[in-house]
């Protein structure tokens, strides 16, 4: 099929998930002419941890709690499956559970209604500059123009790197992610975090309605630990058969330095753009925030309002990149000494809340870098 149009959009966003899905709702509410291109046929079962700050609703003029599955009150931390640690999270409803296909699809539906368009089935195969618009053209032929661009395609995203935005060189955890069906023991409202059966990373236990994501993440090095072997541990620990479960494994992209997100007419956002917490692996937040940061930033660039859209990347930056900048340091610190990590930082009598205050999105690392890693590192020997 050798397809083309002449109708030229305001903005083409390529992905449909958190981050690409926010900015299409934010941008078609306000008007925009929007098409978001989606590679998979159909929907996809996404079964990574989906946890995110409850404070994400200020961003949205719509509910996001048709997608919640889990409000979580309490953190429970183990080393090596004992020497537990229990967090109370503060405040009210500071973080919630959703199934991320569930999200995806809310956001969609909330685009489309505004006036967006939604094509799945698309597998883009160049995006290219072209006087002063921007092309986009599908493996099957088809073609698409815009006056704008958003790389919303996840961590396997070519584009930013072939395009000269975001990071010049990607840092990745190696994942697995696991769906199950029944909670086993883990019990409503409460998440796990497991250090010590993970070389230099750690496994995490979301619970759903009626059921449980599970990941294992390996965050520097060689990243050569074997998650089956710590699923094996893992899993009858939660109640659950050793080979249970739909399993996925991944490379996601961690946030690895301070970079232009942002071009002639285009932005990328999301994992695409590397965000995601080098430390505790939180990727839904960045992403929801990156959309909606971009949306707000092109509806003012399509409307003559704003030269350029480098005021994107400066929002980034200061509302979520120096935070990260001061977590891969304490994640450098934390994984090359876990043993120690888990002693000086999970189990000291503060640190559960502050981790807490950081999910909740109350704090940043920021906040406590200096004091942590200076006592990881005077005292790791």
């Amino acid at each position: 099929m050798n397809q083309s149009t002449d109708r030229l959009r305001d903005v083409l966003i390529i992905g449909s998930g958190a981050a690409g899905g926010a900015a299409a709702a934010h941008l078609s509410a306000a008007g925009h002419d929007v098409l978001v291109l989606e590679r998979d046929p159909e929907e996809r079962i996404k079964p990574c941890g989906g946890g995110m700050a409850a404070s994400v609703q200020q961003w949205f003029p719509f509910s996001l709690e048709p997608a919640v599955e889990q409000v979580i009150r309490r953190v429970d931390f183990s080393w090596c499956l004992e020497d537990p640690v229990v967090a109370e999270l503060p405040g009210e409803a500071p973080f919630w559970i959703v199934r991320r296909e569930r999200l995806d699809r809310l956001l969609a539906e909330q685009a489309i209604q505004a006036g967006a368009e939604h094509m799945v089935d698309v597998e883009v195969s160049d995006v290219s500059r072209h006087s002063d618009n921007w092309e986009v053209t599908a493996k099957d032929g088809r073609r698409w123009r815009s006056r704008a661009v958003v790389i919303a395609d996840g961590s396997s995203s070519p584009w930013p790197q072939q395009l000269g935005i975001g990071a010049r060189k990607v840092q990745t955890a190696s994942t697995m992610s696991v769906r199950l069906e029944g909670q086993g023991t883990l019990e409503d409202g409460t998440t796990r975090f497991e250090f010590g059966l993970v070389k230099q990373g750690f496994a995490w236990a979301f619970p759903l309605a009626g059921g449980v994501n599970i990941g294992v993440g390996s965050f520097i090095g060689n990243q050569d630990a074997d998650p089956e072997s710590v699923l094996a541990k893992l899993l009858p620990d939660l109640g659950f058969e050793p080979d249970a479960g739909m399993r996925q494994r991944g490379q996601l992209r961690v946030w690895n330095g301070h970079h232009r997100l942002d071009g002639d007419g285009i932005v990328v956002v999301g994992d695409a753009a590397s965000l995601c917490d080098p430390f505790l692996a939180e990727g839904l937040r960045p992403a929801l925030m990156s959309g909606c940061e971009a949306a707000q930033h092109l509806d003012g660039w399509l409307k003559g309002e704003q030269r350029d859209l480098r005021a994107y990347s400066r929002a980034m930056r200061m509302r979520w990149g120096d935070s990260m900048a001061w977590g891969r340091r304490i994640a450098q610190a934390f994984y090359r000494f876990p043993g120690v990590g888990y002693q000086l930082g999970i189990k000291r009598p503060t640190a559960p809340r502050r981790i807490a205050q950081i999910l909740s999105g109350e704090m940043g690392y920021g906040d406590i870098a200096q004091r942590v890693i200076k006592r990881l590192l005077l005292q790791r020997g």
